[in-house]
């Protein structure tokens, strides 16, 4: 197991350095400046990028912009955003904004898709199997913005009961409408994904055997069917996870979340490209969706140890060789 996780954080140190390097070399050469080119003279420009470094070979920068991660701890300043104030700065109160409204939405995502799916599973060709069919369709059919304006439209203006805009001070009434919008996606696919794993599972050989045997109702479906359906559940759940923290970007800059989604759109159609917060959030959506992976993974092996028996060839030695033991005894 130790061996096993040792080596999946080394992969995803790697990954995160190969994403970081094109991360950096894709912005640089990316059309457009981080300057306001309509209120600068071409000479202001040409100082300012010199200041930024802009003007060195792009391995150069990409030394510079590591060490100076790595040195300080932060991703240094902005070129137009909050008038060039630290990212370090900034940057925590957009993450918890929508780190908590994302925790929200992966609650009921989550929570409600398990359920619908459980039920519509142990209840095929009736109500409950239909119902989360349709609700599956139209969950992966309607953005969540197009749903978030149905909720504003509704639940805001018509019946003011939410109010119209997020605001922190009424975190909890403001939270529901966007949190809602953003779990109907990752709820419609938990619910599809539960119900068409648990199906298969439960027309199984050692399932049927469990029923024959006398095993029926709650201990049937933790024990053989649940548990047995997980794997391929979790799978599709971590990247959810990732998309729901970071937070949808349209439905932040509708609802006027301060979020890390609004920034990453701000930073990008500001009057300049700002370089330094495109990069600073890009990197952190990668090392986010890694560290999911990387979850994901050590969640794997303690769902089915078979993962890190086979990934570990002395374990899968001694499991081979245990297998002819038995083998030869038998004979």
């Amino acid at each position: 197991m130790g061996r096993y996780i040792i080596k999946r954080v080394i992969m995803a140190l790697i990954t995160l350095f190969i994403i970081t390097f094109l991360l950096f070399l894709l912005v640089r050469i990316m059309p457009g400046n981080p300057f306001p080119s309509e209120r600068m003279s071409d000479e202001a420009i040409e100082k300012k990028r010199e200041e930024m470094g802009l003007n060195d070979p792009i391995l150069v920068q990409y030394k510079n912009y590591i060490s100076g991660i790595i040195r300080t701890g932060s991703f240094g300043k902005g070129s137009s955003l909050y008038n060039g104030a630290p990212i370090a700065t900034v940057l925590p109160k957009a993450m918890s904004n929508s780190f908590r409204i994302g925790g929200v939405a992966i609650l009921m995502g989550v929570s409600i898709g398990l359920i619908l799916g459980i039920a519509a599973a142990l209840n095929r060709g009736r109500f409950w199997d239909v119902f989360c069919t349709v609700l599956s369709i139209v969950g992966v059919c309607i953005p969540s913005y197009v749903f978030m304006i149905f909720l504003q439209y509704f639940f805001a203006y018509k019946i003011p009961f939410f109010p119209f805009y997020f605001n922190n001070r009424n975190f909890l009434m403001s939270s529901v409408m966007p949190a809602l919008s953003l779990s109907l996606f990752s709820m419609s696919t938990v619910a599809r994904f539960t119900r068409n794993e648990m199906v298969e599972v439960m027309d199984s050989d050692y399932v049927l055997m469990a029923e024959s045997k006398g095993m029926y109702g709650t201990k049937l479906v933790t024990r053989h069917i649940l548990r047995n359906a997980l794997i391929p559940i979790v799978t599709v759940i971590a990247p959810l996870i990732v998309d729901l923290l970071t937070g949808a970007l349209v439905v932040e800059k509708i609802y006027g979340i301060n979020g890390i989604g609004k920034l990453m759109v701000d930073a990008i159609t500001g009057e300049g490209i700002d370089y330094n917060w495109v990069l600073a959030l890009g990197i952190l959506y990668s090392a986010m969706y890694i560290g999911i992976m990387l979850v994901l993974d050590i969640v794997y092996c303690l769902l089915d140890p078979r993962i890190r028996v086979s990934d570990d060839p002395g374990s899968s030695k001694e499991a081979s060789d245990s297998t002819a033991a038995e083998g030869t005894v038998g004979v």
